[in-house]
């Protein structure tokens, strides 16, 4: 199984490098209203991309799709909408929602010019899974970590993962035949938990799409365009290569797989309380 890769970037030669490399959609985050206020004080990126921007990207690709996120729900959809169908988006993903009616108006409104995904990101929404989950109209779910992670108080964004919360909700995701995603990643190697056993983790509760984060490649972290261009390139086929090597792998790998990640996570997490201290 070959994951979905979701890069961000209004960057046309950045968003050709990572066609290049092989990620699945370019994604352009219109979103801002009400971003600052519930990410206050945390290390996340508002990126306020614009339609100049999606128009920009559009004309820069044409293997990888492009996905534009539009506001949360409101008086500025309908605008919005037809806007980024006109500059071009293939998939148009709608952030924290919370009630059904919200995702049922968001796909009439899309009626079928461009593909839907739901960001899935709020406390509100998961309880009322089901419900959301028997509109039709919705083609892809992606699961926000980050903003679940604030609004649960949570110390680790991936104390969702370690502590059921994925499966349970990718559980019913699998049940109602969407096809899904969850999170960010980093470079094959780093951070706590590594890439490669998060990796893991989408196998094992059958998610197929993830973003790769800032600290997977930024055009900050190389010294010139063909730096960059190279180690990107290379990031994701360490992607692939592990991707090979996990649909060979069994039950008791991922078993295993799953209690260190829990351990890891669990590491984070006092490692951050003990700062706080």
């Amino acid at each position: 199984m070959n994951m979905r890769l979701l890069y961000i970037t209004k960057d046309p030669v950045v968003a050709q490098v990572a066609q290049c490399a092989g990620v699945d959609w370019i994604f352009v985050d219109m979103e801002y209203r009400g971003k600052s206020e519930r990410q206050a004080s945390r290390d996340t990126v508002i990126s306020a991309h614009t339609l100049k921007d999606v128009r920009s990207i559009r004309q820069a690709i044409n293997t990888s799709q492009l996905m534009v996120r539009i506001n949360p729900w409101g008086k500025w959809s309908k605008a919005e909408i037809e806007g980024v169908v006109q500059a071009g988006a293939d998939i148009i993903m709608l952030p924290f929602f919370t009630t059904t009616a919200e995702v049922t108006a968001f796909i009439a409104e899309v009626a079928g010019q461009a593909k839907t995904c739901l960001l899935l990101e709020t406390m509100a929404s998961i309880e009322i899974l089901d419900d959301i989950l028997a509109v039709p109209g919705i083609d892809y779910v992606h699961i926000g970590l980050n903003d679940l992670h604030i609004e649960r108080g949570t110390n680790f964004m991936f104390e969702f993962l370690s502590d059921g919360g994925i499966d349970r909700v990718s559980s019913k995701l699998r049940g109602a035949g969407i096809t899904f995603g969850f999170g960010g990643m980093a470079r094959i190697g780093s951070l706590l938990p590594p890439a490669e056993r998060i990796l893991a983790e989408h196998f094992r509760v059958g998610s197929s799409g993830v973003i790769l984060s800032r600290s997977f490649c930024h055009p900050s972290q190389a010294t010139d365009a063909r730096v960059f261009e190279i180690l990107f390139t290379e990031e994701v086929a360490r992607i692939r290569r592990q991707e090979q090597w996990l649909a060979l792998a069994d039950e008791a790998f991922f078993e295993r797989n799953r209690l260190r990640v829990i351990d890891e996570v669990n590491q984070v997490v006092r490692q951050i309380r003990d700062r706080q201290e």
